[in-house]
């Protein structure tokens, strides 16, 4: 069976104890930098090489300390604590001679643990995928400047996608449909890049362009089913020329797979 691009291009070789290197894909490219999103995949799965019977993130946080180009790179590992079930990591990735993202993590195997969900959180409802606008509506400016968009097939919810056609709606919501486009099944890896993957909900706050990322945290609740992904990005205060996003991803099943907030620039 053919190797997906995505395992491809999070793909990590060891160098020396601890240390990975990598070769980020310019594929990934958003903006001013490679996607946080990717990049934190990149990072997560350095992290389950270094560990042994501990495959899945199951919290991470990682500050973005300076944009990254594609090219090589290398991911430094730190096992801080191992335990019987989980362990605690320290990770940089580091280009040059220059850290440009530091990370904490958490991993565990998400399938040893209880199978006992109680959630408030409520699923986003969303027309089918045939009935929402596909990302290869954006148009070829956008596109040229985002190329990560074609790694990926993303179906708007067309209630929340009024600021593409300059009529934002002013309340901070996106939410769409996800899956990779070669069809490659989701799991805890790939969700890291998911809670990355739309567009900053500034959009829908009339503030089109690229929003750094400074700081973004992923939990990781559980193994995701086959089949789309639901993400819904929201945010609720903007102060200081920065804003906060918080993201829940659902599976096809029903269950919300994973969570995140970050703390992003207003867009430039």
């Amino acid at each position: 069976m053919p190797v997906s691009e995505f395992d491809e291009q999070i793909a990590v070789r060891p160098s020396a104890d601890g240390e990975f290197k990598a070769d980020l894909a310019p594929g990934w490219v958003v903006g001013g930098g490679v996607n946080g999103g990717y990049l934190l995949a990149v990072i997560g799965n350095a992290i389950r090489a270094s560990l042994t019977a501990k495959p899945d993130p199951i919290a991470i946080s990682a500050y973005y300390l300076a944009p990254t180009e594609p090219g090589p790179a290398t991911v430094a590992t730190r096992t801080l604590r191992e335990g019987r079930t989980v362990a605690t990591v320290a990770a940089d990735l580091v280009q040059g001679d220059r850290t440009r993202i530091t990370t904490l993590a958490t991993y565990g195997d998400l399938g040893d643990l209880p199978d006992d969900v109680r959630t408030s959180a409520q699923e986003p409802v969303l027309p089918p995928p045939e009935d929402c606008v596909p990302n290869t509506m954006a148009p070829e400016e956008v596109r040229r400047i985002a190329p990560f968009m074609d790694r990926f097939d993303m179906r708007f919810d067309p209630a929340h996608v009024g600021w593409a056609v300059g009529e934002p709606s002013g309340n901070g919501v996106l939410q769409a449909w996800f899956r990779l486009h070669d069809g490659r099944e989701p799991d805890p890896l790939a969700l890291l890049l998911t809670v990355d993957a739309l567009p900053p909900v500034t959009f829908d706050l009339g503030m089109p362009g690229w929003a750094p990322t400074l700081e973004l945290t992923a939990h990781v609740r559980a193994h995701p089913a086959p089949g789309w992904l639901k993400v819904r990005h929201a945010t609720r205060n903007m102060a200081g020329g920065m804003f906060e996003e918080d993201c829940e991803v659902w599976d096809s099943a029903g269950r919300l797979v994973a969570q995140s907030r970050q703390l992003a620039r207003q867009p430039r």
